[in-house]
C-alpha cells in the first residue's frame, strides 16, 4: 500500500475537537453521521471505512491528507498533480457551473496548459 492512513491521529482528533465541543461519542457520531460503533471501534485501533472516514474528517473541518502518512521519500518523489486534476473537483463543487460548463473550463484549461507545456518543452531544447 502506497499510502495508509493513521487512525490514531484522527482518533486523537475527533476527541480533542469532542472534548472542546463538550461533546460525547455518541454525540459526535450523530453530528458527524456515522455510527457510534464506529468511533468505539476507532477507539480499540480500527480503522474507519472510507464513508466514515470523509464524514469525520469534513465533520473535523480538516483536510483528508492532514491524517496519511506516506513511506519515508514517496511523497517528495510523487509529480505534482496536474492543474487540471486539482481544478476539477473545485468546479464539481461549484454550484453555479453546469456540468457543461464544468468540462468547458477543464478542456480549456487543459489546452492552455498542454499548449505552455508544449512552448517550454521547445524553450528547454533550443535553450531560450
Amino acid at each position: 500500500m502506497v499510502g495508509r492512513l493513521d487512525a490514531g491521529r484522527l482518533y486523537a482528533a475527533l476527541d480533542a475537537q469532542r472534548e472542546a465541543s463538550g461533546l460525547s461519542w455518541r454525540q459526535l457520531a450523530i453530528e458527524a453521521g456515522v455510527s457510534a460503533s464506529l468511533v468505539s471501534r476507532m477507539g480499540n485501533g480500527h480503522r474507519p471505512d472510507l464513508d466514515g472516514f470523509i464524514a469525520l474528517v469534513q465533520w473535523l473541518g480538516m483536510p483528508a491528507e492532514t491524517f496519511m502518512v506516506w513511506p519515508e521519500g514517496l511523497r517528495d518523489k510523487r509529480p505534482r498533480p496536474s492543474l487540471e486534476a486539482q481544478l476539477a473537483p473545485l468546479l464539481r463543487a461549484e454550484e453555479d457551473l453546469g456540468e457543461d460548463d464544468q468540462q468547458h473550463v477543464l478542456d480549456v484549461v487543459g489546452m492552455t496548459m498542454r499548449h505552455l507545456r508544449a512552448k517550454n518543452n521547445k524553450n528547454k531544447k533550443t535553450g531560450d
